[in-house]
């Protein structure tokens, strides 16, 4: 590991001050599970490293205004410990296919959101976008894990984040802290689909951390997120689908459907949404979602059962939140 400077700022003012406005100059930490295999592994080099852990504010799960506050120091052991959390079912649901007990006790639940791509291009030192002489090695490499939508740039990774899909069916927001002071804004658009090397997966600035998450009441709304993995234990989801519906007089009058690890950012599917809307909850609805959310999907050499497994995602999510 490269030498760095350690800071624990007590504050996000001083904890924004400490960091970098250039990129990969510093690094935050919150609960590291993630950081320092990338720092061990030399992909990430920052001088200097910034730690959240004394910043008070930053901890904890509470009710806040009807709905839910996650604190940016708050663990995926802590959120499915807290009678808070109880009414959002998806999210919990979520939380509990992150098995490993020490990523459950010291990772946070906004680094689940900022954790980098696990795309092993990436991970042996070859960028973010796996370029090799103006070309990408993916589309002719090993890309079985990788993005069946949103591929059509020269990113193919997917994104990480066990816990976005369901945040984002919820109607999540987060709160920003920069230099300039906060800023808060949809979760769905902390993320983005980077176009160059220069470009992180996320829309955050170097010297801004995420302070908090919230989340409105989740009353009237039906909720479920369902994975399909490899393995149970220490793995990462192939797919998964969460997804909300709202109900009037028996059929569905809103929909929210976010799919997990098929695209650089967690994927809404406003084709699988629309299939929903004035349809009751039954097998075939939730088959209809599932197929109009694969509709534009356009797999790689090696990924086209990623199509199928997602398919079957919403349709079972769409049953579960029935």
């Amino acid at each position: 590991m490269q030498n760095f400077e350690y800071i624990a700022p007590t504050d996000t003012i001083a904890a924004a001050q400490a960091l970098s406005p250039h990129a990969g100059v510093t690094a935050v930490l919150a609960g590291g599970t993630d950081l320092v295999s990338l720092m061990k592994q030399r992909v990430e080099t920052p001088s200097r490293v910034v730690s959240l852990r004394s910043i008070r504010s930053l901890r904890g799960i509470s009710k806040k205004g009807g709905g839910l506050r996650i604190g940016a120091m708050a663990t995926v052991e802590q959120l499915l410990d807290s009678g808070a959390a109880a009414p959002y079912r998806s999210l919990l649901q979520a939380a509990r296919g992150i098995t490993a007990p020490q990523v459950r006790a010291m990772g946070t639940v906004v680094g689940d959101l900022l954790q980098r791509p696990r795309c092993w291009y990436f991970r042996n030192g070859h960028g973010l976008l796996a370029m090799h002489n103006g070309e990408s090695l993916v589309p002719n490499g090993e890309n079985r894990y990788h993005a069946i939508l949103g591929n059509k740039g020269p990113a193919y990774f997917v994104s990480a984040s066990s816990l976005a899909p369901a945040l984002i069916s919820l109607g999540a927001q987060v709160t920003v802290a920069g230099p300039e002071g906060e800023r808060e804004m949809a979760l769905a658009d902390l993320f983005r689909i980077p176009a160059s090397e220069s470009e992180r997966e996320n829309t955050l600035q170097p010297n801004e951390i995420v302070t908090e998450i919230n989340v409105p009441g989740a009353s009237g709304w039906r909720t479920a997120t369902y994975e399909v993995r490899q393995r149970q234990l220490l793995d990462w989801p192939l797919v998964t689908a969460s997804v909300a519906v709202r109900l009037r007089r028996g059929t569905v009058a809103d929909a929210r459907v976010v799919l997990g690890h098929v695209a650089p950012i967690p994927w809404r599917s406003s084709e699988a949404e629309t299939a929903l809307k004035g349809q009751s909850l039954g097998e075939s609805a939730g088959e209809a979602a599932g197929k109009a959310a694969m509709a534009a999907a356009t797999p790689l050499s090696q990924n086209k059962a990623k199509v199928h497994l997602a398919t079957v995602a919403v349709k079972r999510a769409v049953a579960m939140a029935a």
